[in-house]
């Protein structure tokens, strides 16, 4: 079995291919071509923690993958010296169900998250965009952040987060790396940021939204990842209702997250504002944007072909580098 670390899978994923893969996994999701039940939420109440077990099976037009992964999330870990996130991927063999690797899982679902989010700005943000705004100075925002910069032409990108002393580490550690702008400013307030973006990320475990409605400009494009819990918000309802509404997952956004479960709740409209899944867009069976003024907003939840996919990319890019250590099993 193939065992990859941190270090060695980021090595194996660059985001550009990692884009690309997402972009396959998600139009085998809405072709239905997987088998993704929704995750299984494993509350840990001692520890205000919880962990999550995402399985997939994905037909693709280059084989198959399955694998599943085991997220854990563990609030007071970075008091630790820890990472909030704590993840591993067991890829299974598609055809006989042996383990076939194992690989950390943190740095995984960093880099697909932030190449889920940059196939949504590549379908739907204006082609001309040239601003991005990242909310949350965390290991979710830097893979935002190089996932837009990978598909625009960022010339300028603003961080804000509530954290200064976070904001200007991811600053001084991101400006002028993997085609990011040396143009990397810390916002004073969460209005400076979005009030001149083009292009909005949002990574946070924020309950309640991080900017105002009234801050954003005609044409932006969001893509929020970090509301995962019908409790969580990080984006006003009042702009979800103006935006063009674009999922990963139409049963795991609904089922999953505060952003859309919130405003339908309250009444501001129902489960048919969301227009698509991301794969529907991909594969041209709906539309995406449809005006330069218009508003779009990609909600991602993470879904395991995420995972899978990512996964199956990364054992083979590893096999054509050399790195990995393989173990009897």
């Amino acid at each position: 079995m193939l065992i990859l670390t941190a270090d060695e899978v980021r090595k194996a994923l660059p985001m550009r291919e990692a884009i690309d893969a997402m972009k396959r996994a998600y139009a085998a999701l809405s072709s239905g071509r997987a088998e993704v039940p929704l995750r299984t939420h494993l509350p840990v109440s001692p520890h205000n923690a919880a962990s999550l077990f995402m399985p997939a099976f994905v037909q693709l037009d280059d084989g198959e993958a399955l694998a599943v992964k085991v997220v854990s999330l563990f609030p007071d870990n970075p008091k630790r010296g820890l990472a909030f996130i704590q993840a591993a991927v067991l890829v299974l063999e598609a055809d006989t169900g042996r383990a076939a690797a194992l690989l950390e899982g943190s740095s995984l679902t960093a880099i697909r998250t932030g190449a889920g989010s940059g196939a949504a700005i590549d379908a739907l943000s204006r082609p001309g965009s040239r601003t991005v705004a990242v909310f949350g100075a965390g290991v979710q925002g830097r893979t935002q952040l190089e996932a837009a910069c990978a598909v625009r032409r960022i010339e300028t990108a603003w961080v804000y987060d509530p954290n200064l002393n976070q904001a200007q580490k991811f600053a001084a550690e991101m400006a002028g790396k993997d085609g990011i702008p040396q143009d990397l400013r810390i916002a004073g307030s969460p209005g400076e940021a979005v009030s001149q973006a083009d292009v909005i990320c949002t990574a946070t475990t924020a309950t309640r939204p991080v900017f105002a409605a009234g801050d954003v400009r005609p044409g932006t494009h969001i893509s929020a990842v970090g509301s995962y819990t019908p409790g969580m918000q990080e984006i006003p309802s009042d702009i979800v209702k103006q935006a063009y509404v674009v999922v990963d997952s139409r049963s795991a956004a609904l089922a999953e997250t505060g952003d859309l479960l919130q405003p339908i709740q309250a009444g501001l409209f129902g489960e048919d504002h969301i227009r698509a899944e991301l794969g529907e867009v991909l594969l041209g069976r709906k539309p995406g944007r449809t005006s330069e003024d218009q508003i779009t907003f990609f909600k991602s939840v993470g879904v395991a072909v995420q995972d899978a996919v990512a996964a199956q990319l990364a054992i083979k890019n590893a096999d054509k580098i050399g790195i990995g250590q393989m173990v009897n099993w």
